[in-house]
């Protein structure tokens, strides 16, 4: 029970699932994917080893599942996997994984990749997400829930954003966000906290505060970053509870640190 354009591709082995919309020139491959109610508008590849959430929609001209940009590709069998409820806009490109990254590239739910972005190979982005105009994610990558990047940034490969974090417009991200970071300037300085974010998802007044002392803690205390951010566990705080242990997660990276 799927609306598929006559001049649209499906290739054998390729699975369409009830109440999707297959537009006008789009080509799907044999090992596609795609759930209930997903629409692609006009003019979209979707390939590769690729699954689609129900109702996500993918807009024209982009391309999803291709392979990596990655020299050390050798054509092995790599995955990608989007949530549901997704927002997929124009020009958009996401990639499969690779051996040496897990073999997979995933996203969540209910995500907005806006006009022009990128997700490279084996990059994790989680639910309610937003990549606004022409963000770029390089491999490897990690991107929390709640997350925002800026129109025009880059996320150096290897880099972990925290949940909630928010990444200025036009900015270059090369080390790891602590959750619920403000991160801006051509060479993203962390500069506080994404108190507009966190007022919006309705977090208590007392977490907010608890927040802005471990925020000045990280910033004005002695000892190295990682020390720092140990000593938080005297807060009583979920949320700065998270935060202490993602800068004591294993990371490639290190971390954008607050400036005094």
């Amino acid at each position: 029970m799927s609306d598929v354009h006559p001049s649209a591709v499906i290739e054998d082995g390729a699975r369409i699932g009830d109440g999707c919309r297959v537009g006008p020139f789009c080509h799907v491959g044999p090992q596609v994917v795609l759930t209930d109610g997903v629409e692609l508008k006009s003019h979209v590849v979707v390939t590769g080893d690729t699954w689609i959430g129900a109702d996500t929609v993918v807009f024209p001209f982009s391309v999803i599942g291709e392979i990596p940009q990655d020299l050390k590709f050798g054509g092995e069998h790599t995955r990608l996997r989007i949530g549901a409820r997704n927002r997929i806009r124009e020009h958009v490109t996401i990639n499969t994984g690779t051996a040496g990254g897990g073999a997979e590239t995933r996203i969540g739910d209910d995500c907005l990749l806006m006009a022009g972005c990128h997700v490279a190979h084996d990059v994790r982005v989680g639910d309610r997400v937003i990549l606004v105009n022409h963000a770029a994610i390089a491999g490897h990558c990690d991107i929390g829930d709640d997350v925002i990047v800026g129109g025009l940034c880059g996320i150096h490969q290897w880099v972990r954003i925290g949940r909630g974090a928010i990444i200025g417009a036009v900015t270059m991200v090369t080390n790891d966000v602590i959750p619920f970071g403000l991160v801006q300037g051509p060479r993203g300085r962390l500069d506080g906290l994404n108190l507009v974010g966190l007022k919006r998802r309705g977090t208590s007044r007392e977490e907010i505060t608890a927040l802005r002392g471990a925020f000045r803690a990280l910033k004005e205390g002695g000892g190295t970053f990682h020390e720092r951010a140990a000593g938080l566990g005297a807060i009583e705080s979920d949320l700065v509870r998270e935060l202490s242990e993602f800068v004591s997660a294993q990371s490639d990276r290190q971390f954008l640190t607050p400036q005094g």
